[in-house]
């Protein structure tokens, strides 16, 4: 049957060869019988610009990624919070084309609402200050100016306060909002809704002015792996 598979949050990184053999396997076996991939943010642990692309083991997932799209798969592809800097000549490389957050589309008859999902957080205060710094094209241009590996120091000593924030903050508060899921879904005309990011994969139901809406959250590929498979009939969650 026609479907889409959706993913997110792999954080691929050649210090985790055991997610990485999986990726490489679902990239060869399983995504090119989809009619559409979509990335739904943080493919890469952490990606520290374009100019990277030449390190062996970015270049080999592009690539995989490119063998998708070769067998007819449209390949989407949607920044998270450790990939913003991907830009034109890694889309390329792929052959993937750029979503923004969010992003509604149309599949087999219903209307999808695609998010990475940290914009639901919003009562992690901190983390957002630090997304809109993050996102903002000056700070962007700025980071990308320094020497690649300058660059890198950069971003991995942002990687490390992420983590300390991590560790350091209630797992409920860095959970999406209610109120933010529910503000999402009725201003978008109460779709289905796809996001990864929080880590915390399940389905779940909102009742939003008396309408029904669905929310799947992907999962992570820390420890575990998997992906969401979407058809007429409905969506269901696929472990790896």
């Amino acid at each position: 049957m026609t479907h889409s598979i959706f993913v997110s949050d792999l954080h691929l990184d050649p210090a985790r060869p055991r997610a990485n053999e999986i990726f490489f396997d679902f990239a060869a076996r399983i995504a090119p019988r989809a009619e559409a991939l979509y990335v739904l943010g943080d493919l890469f642990e952490y990606w520290v610009g374009d100019d990277d692309l030449d390190d062996p083991f970015n270049a080999s997932v592009a690539d995989a990624l490119a063998r998708v799209a070769a067998n007819g798969v449209a390949l989407y592809f949607m920044h998270g919070n450790r990939d913003l800097l991907a830009g034109e000549a890694f889309l390329r490389r792929c052959n993937a084309r750029l979503i923004h957050d969010p992003t509604l589309v149309a599949l087999y008859g219903r209307s999808v609402l695609l998010m990475h999902g940290d914009t639901l957080c919003t009562a992690d205060v901190e983390y957002q200050r630090f997304r809109a710094r993050a996102r903002d094209p000056r700070f962007q241009r700025e980071i990308l100016s320094l020497p690649l590996e300058r660059r890198r120091a950069e971003v991995l000593a942002m990687r490390a306060a992420s983590e300390r924030h991590k560790q350091q903050t209630a797992g409920e508060i860095m959970d999406v909002s209610p109120e933010a899921v529910e503000q999402a879904l009725r201003s978008h005309g109460y779709p289905l809704l796809i996001h990864g990011h929080t880590h915390r994969p399940a389905r779940h139901v909102h009742v939003v002015d008396g309408r029904e809406c669905e929310r799947w959250v992907l999962t992570d590929w820390y420890g575990r792996a998997g992906y969401l498979r979407c058809d007429a009939s409905g969506c269901a969650a696929v472990a790896l």
